[in-house]
């Protein structure tokens, strides 16, 4: 169905252009109007059925004090219209009355099914030219009050259908007083231009705010998709930096094993020939395996990381614990006032451990550089027979710069060290999910941050080969 009766946006807006751009725009409407025409009493069908129920939704600020608003209103109207027709018809017939009672109360069903109103509307208003014919006012064939309760059904309508059928209930309630009027030939001033002129103003305000409606609703849809795409693209960043991280801790232990799968033939005297062959089979398939990691690395990094290759730390060792004094030294060379504790006996971690605490202590010092600036951070490392704990915490910011949104591990910060900064508290909760420990972000009771990262290591597992 073309998208002229499915949203109600007309093609070609949203802008000027050149004459070759308006051309083209003219070709393709006149290239989609027998699909547009024939879409047409679909559109009708489905938006002017009688049945049709559509509350109008309530006022984001008043609530349903718009809708008692327009009920009043309604009320108001009918005694107006009441008095209208019995100060010349003395008094008005039952019919008339009983027409006005339903004129009035149209607008209140529009509230709910706005097609049933247009169609009560409508019928009343054709009847009461009838029946009022022979009394030819200046206010024939519509009274002044009836003109502006139409007017009321009308808006309501436009507010919660297609353009397609808004416009076509303009054009029937218009039909109803030329119908009225022409074989008559009523003489002198009659209500119908001045209806005509505020028919089709509601029906144009009530297109144009459901546009602006529509537009608002869909801006919405999109930014949130915007927001769950950028949300998961910045996860397979993380994890792909994170791999290519580890790609250089395997790599190690490969070609540990290949070396040392080498050399073990020659610290055996007299190897039989079965050894020789395990033993050049376990060589052959660490150089497979890391030949297949070298692949993956390059996959892994043709997303054009040029600032890495620039800088020449592709090929740098990883990070460990050992270096954490030189990345405290950097951010204080960068205005950060840090200091570091250590608890428990130190002892070697696996690489992939100590990597992933450096990294989530260089993530969270710089995002306290980056949203906290001016504050004092903390960094404490605790060895435990179950691991590792690395607690990064940072005090309150200055007042003068209090309002910065979130300290230190709200998105991604300036990385120390050479590397590529990462996207802060997603990216720990990567790594140590990858280790299988627990990471706890959040304000401390001061108004500071306290990041927390456990990363399990048991003492009886070995570093190393």
């Amino acid at each position: 169905m073309p998208r002229l009766w499915q949203d109600g946006r007309s093609w070609g807006a949203g802008g000027g252009g050149n004459a070759v751009g308006d051309t083209a725009r003219w070709e393709s409407a006149l290239r989609a109007a027998p699909g547009i025409l024939r879409a047409a009493p679909a559109v009708l069908r489905a938006d002017l059925r009688p049945d049709r129920r559509d509350p109008l939704p309530r006022h984001r600020h008043l609530g349903r004090l718009a809708h008692g608003h327009i009920v009043l209103v309604c009320v108001l109207l009918g005694f107006w219209n009441t008095n209208h027709y019995e100060s010349f018809m003395e008094p008005a017939t039952g019919a008339v009355s009983l027409l006005v009672v339903l004129q009035s109360a149209a607008p209140v069903l529009a509230l709910t099914r706005p097609a049933a109103a247009l169609w009560l509307s409508t019928t009343a208003l054709a009847l009461t030219a009838a029946l009022t014919s022979a009394v030819f006012g200046l206010s024939w064939p519509w009274s002044v009050p009836g003109i502006v309760l139409h007017t009321l059904v009308l808006l309501l309508l436009a507010l919660r259908v297609r353009p397609a059928a808004a416009v076509a209930a303009l054009g029937l309630s218009l039909l109803t007083g030329i119908g009225a009027v022409v074989p008559r030939g009523v003489p002198g001033l009659i209500t119908l231009p001045q209806g005509a002129v505020f028919f089709a103003t509601a029906t144009a305000l009530g297109c144009a705010l459901r546009a602006a409606r529509v537009s608002r609703t869909r801006l919405v849809a999109q930014e949130e998709l915007t927001a769950e795409e950028r949300a998961r693209r910045a996860l397979l960043e993380e994890r792909g930096r994170i791999a290519r991280e580890l790609h250089d801790v395997v790599a190690h232990h490969m070609s540990v094993i290949s070396i040392q799968a080498q050399v073990a033939p020659h610290l055996v005297e007299d190897p039989s020939p079965e050894l020789r062959e395990n033993l050049a089979g376990i060589r052959q398939n660490a150089v497979d395996a890391l030949t297949e990691l070298r692949r993956v690395l390059g996959v892994l990094r043709g997303d054009g990381a040029e600032g890495d290759t620039a800088a020449g730390v592709r090929h740098a060792p990883q990070p460990t614990l050992d270096r954490l004094g030189e990345l405290l030294d950097n951010v204080r060379a960068a205005g950060l006032d840090v200091t570091a504790t250590n608890r428990g006996e130190g002892r070697p971690l696996s690489p992939g451990t100590e990597l992933s605490a450096y990294r989530i202590v260089q993530e969270a010092l710089s995002n306290v550089m980056r949203h906290a600036p001016g504050t004092r951070a903390t960094v404490e490392t605790h060895y435990h027979p179950g691991g590792l704990t690395v607690r990064i915490t940072n005090t309150p910011p200055p007042p003068a710069r209090a309002a910065r949104p979130a300290p230190a591990g709200a998105g991604a910060g300036a990385g120390q060290g050479g590397r590529e900064p990462g996207h802060g508290l997603l990216g720990m909760r990567e790594r140590t999910a990858m280790l299988g420990g627990e990471l706890a972000a959040g304000p401390t009771p001061d108004g500071g941050w306290e990041i927390t990262a456990t990363l399990p290591a048991p003492l009886d597992r070995k570093d190393g080969s």
